[in-house]
């Protein structure tokens, strides 16, 4: 009878067993130096100090006057005394190399799982010729980026009609593109931030048009999902002579397109602020005691889908997931095209709830999900949205809903492109890439008897 081993690249098998043996010297080396019982209570402080401060910055951001500035010493001062510890029983050492030897584990599992990971890239189309591209120009946004990058000249010299948004009054741009259109453009785009971005976006997936993003925006969250330069808006014009095609997802909130997100609660009602532009900071600290304890702003209530969350302080609908990289999950999106809306709810009532969500994974606070259609509903007429960066109020309930592959982007073919995810940590993947199975085949060789 013949065995079989299961076939593991020798580079995942070796990258495995890396992890592991980082892992283990990470544990055995504070127990050599320690003790059993020195290396527990070594870990025991760590966790205990990671606690305590993070209750007290949710005491710090949920209270006023003098319990906040004690939440804020607290916060300070326990890091200090944990590293104080450390330091004092001469254990700062291990515990620095042990976080090292941690740090290297999670590098090795990901490269040992990145192998086997299967995260494809969104396919490229090709682009078809275009005669009349029509580009929205906002010389404002982004700091200037398009006076700065001569955005455009070098647009005109490709064939381009460039609408400059340069007059003191608001310009319907959406009525401009629509112009634009009736007059025979082929391609439209912008160049500015994600808001107008999402403007002409729908108006070029309305009528089938292909659409350039050109990244002079200030934080361009959309051209970088794209895998579009933010650091050189020039390099997004070669989509005009180079250039293939994306066919993205179109996220739509009440018959408004956007591209990015749309924000319900804490974050949508402090931006709507008055005094929100001249002092960011304080208006912040001053609104958030009272939208966290639930006596300003309006209970909501989401319906992803089938299921119903109520009473989430911070609603977060994207187009499309983002990854998982952060303790909110907001990380970038690596595809536009899966057809789900992405949804972050978080609900924090108190210090036991914040520091829950350390572990996310089992949190209540914290609840992520993908969805078709998200409809956000309050005890009030209409409630403060943030849509793409732009502070808006919308009549309730507000229906959120996915158009899969509604817009043509074209971008240029050599761009830096979409960073890939690292795989999920499974170290039970893990511990079978190290040490593969031998299995039966059940048979006997040719010629054995």
């Amino acid at each position: 009878m013949s065995a079989v081993v299961d076939e593991v690249p020798g580079a995942a098998r070796w990258w495995a067993r890396a992890a592991g043996l980082c892992v283990l010297a990470a544990i055995v080396l504070p127990i050599a130096e320690a003790g059993v019982r020195g290396a527990v209570l070594l870990v025991i402080v760590g966790i205990a100090g990671v606690v305590v401060t993070v209750a007290a910055t949710y005491w710090f951001l949920s209270r006023r006057g003098a319990l906040r500035a004690a939440a804020l010493g607290l916060a300070v001062l326990v890091p200090i005394a944990v590293l104080a510890l450390y330091i004092h029983q001469r254990h700062l050492w291990v515990v620095v190399v042990a976080g090292v030897l941690v740090a290297l584990a999670l590098v090795c599992a990901r490269a040992a799982l990145r192998i086997h990971h299967d995260e494809s890239a969104q396919p490229e189309y090709p682009a078809t010729p275009v005669t009349r591209p029509f580009l929205v120009m906002n010389p404002r946004s982004g700091g200037g980026k398009v006076i700065k990058f001569d955005l455009q000249r070098k647009a005109e010299a490709l064939g381009a009609t460039v609408a400059l948004l340069d007059g003191p009054e608001p310009v319907d741009v959406e009525a401009l593109a629509l112009e634009a259109v009736a007059r025979g453009a082929d391609l439209l785009g912008v160049a500015g931030g994600d808001g107008t971005q999402a403007l002409v976006a729908g108006i070029a997936a309305a009528h089938d048009l292909p659409f350039v993003v050109i990244s002079a925006g200030t934080r361009n969250h959309f051209a970088l999902d794209l895998g579009l330069d933010r650091d050189d808006p020039a390099a997004c014009l070669d989509a005009l002579r180079d250039g293939v095609e994306l066919h993205v997802d179109l996220g739509d909130i009440d018959g408004r397109t956007f591209v990015n997100n749309a924000s319900f609660g804490v974050y949508a009602d402090i931006v709507q602020s008055p005094d929100y532009r001249d002092d960011k900071t304080g208006t912040v600290l001053e609104m958030l005691p009272d939208l966290l304890a639930g006596s300003r702003g309006v209970r909501l209530r989401a319906r992803i889908d089938a299921e119903l969350v109520d009473g989430p302080q911070a609603i977060l609908v994207s187009n499309g997931p983002y990854t998982t990289d952060d303790l909110a999950g907001l990380g970038r999106r690596t595809r536009l095209d899966r057809g789900r809306l992405g949804v972050v709810a978080i609900a924090v009532s108190g210090a036991r709830q914040a520091v829950g969500l350390l572990n996310r994974a089992r949190s209540r606070g914290l609840v992520q999900r993908t969805a078709t259609e998200v409809v956000v509903d309050a005890d009030a007429p209409d409630i403060p949205v943030g849509v793409d960066g732009e502070s808006l109020r919308m009549p309730t309930p507000v229906r959120c809903t996915i158009t899969p592959g509604a817009l043509r982007v074209r971008v240029p073919r050599n761009r830096p492109g979409v960073r890939v995810p690292p795989p999920a940590l499974d170290w039970v993947r893990l511990r079978e890439l190290a040490l593969p199975r031998r299995q039966s085949s059940g048979s006997a060789s040719p010629g054995v008897r």
